[in-house]
C-alpha cells in the first residue's frame, strides 16, 4: 500500500502512530484555484502547507518588474515560506498555483503547539530545515556550474511535473535564462 500524504512528508524515525494522528488532527485542508495566491509580498505568512495536488510556485520580482520563479512546489512537498512565517515578517515572494491545487494547511500556533510538546516534530523540523537548506544550496551552485541545458535535462528528469504542468516563461525564469532560449534548447533536444 502507498503511503499517504501526511506519511510521505512527516516521515521519521521518532513519530508514532499517536504523534501522526495529533499532526494530522490539526490540518485543514484547502482547494487553491489556478493563478490564486496564497501568500503575497509583504503578507506575513500565517501557516505551511503540504501538496496533495497540484503545482505551486514562489516568485519575485526584478527591479524590472518581471516575474522571476525562484522554487516550485510538487505534490508530496511542502509549501513554507520560511523566513515570513517563522521571524514573523512580512514576505519578500508571492506563494502562487500553478495549477488547481489540493493542500493541507497547519498554521503557525497549530505547528508551535507540536513543536513545543512533541521531539518528534523538533527532530523533524531540524531535518527538513536541513535538507531545505541543502537543496537551496546545491540549487545555487549548480545555477552556475551547470549549463542552461543540463539544468533542463536535470529538472526533466528529476522534476517532470513542472515541465509537464508549468507555462515555459515560469520554467525558463527558473532555470534563469529567457523564455526564447528554452525554447531553443527544447526544440534542439527533439531533433537530436
Amino acid at each position: 500500500m502507498a503511503p499517504t500524504l501526511f506519511q510521505t512528508i512527516y516521515s521519521h524515525a521518532l513519530f508514532t502512530a499517536d504523534d501522526l494522528q495529533k499532526i494530522v488532527s490539526l490540518h485543514k485542508k484547502i482547494e487553491v484555484a489556478k493563478g490564486d495566491c496564497l501568500l503575497k509580498e509583504r503578507q506575513t505568512a500565517t501557516g505551511y502547507y503540504l501538496v496533495e495536488k497540484g503545482l505551486m510556485r514562489f516568485y519575485v520580482h526584478d527591479f524590472n518588474g518581471n516575474e522571476i520563479t525562484t522554487q516550485f512546489i510538487c505534490e508530496n512537498e511542502i509549501v513554507n515560506e520560511v523566513s515570513s512565517l517563522f521571524q514573523r515578517i512580512p514576505s519578500a515572494q508571492n506563494i502562487q498555483a500553478v495549477t488547481d491545487a489540493v493542500l493541507w494547511e497547519i498554521d503557525f500556533a497549530n505547528f508551535q503547539q507540536l513543536y513545543h510538546t512533541l521531539e518528534s516534530v523538533r527532530e523533524w523540523g531540524r531535518e527538513w530545515m536541513a535538507a531545505q537548506l541543502f537543496q537551496s544550496q546545491l540549487r545555487s551552485i549548480e545555477m552556475i556550474t551547470l549549463s542552461a541545458s543540463s539544468r533542463y535535462l536535470q529538472l526533466l528528469k528529476e522534476r517532470p511535473q513542472i515541465v509537464q504542468q508549468a507555462p515555459l516563461k515560469q520554467i525558463a525564469s527558473y532555470l534563469g535564462i529567457a523564455d526564447t532560449s528554452l525554447s531553443r534548447i527544447r526544440k534542439q533536444l527533439v531533433t537530436s
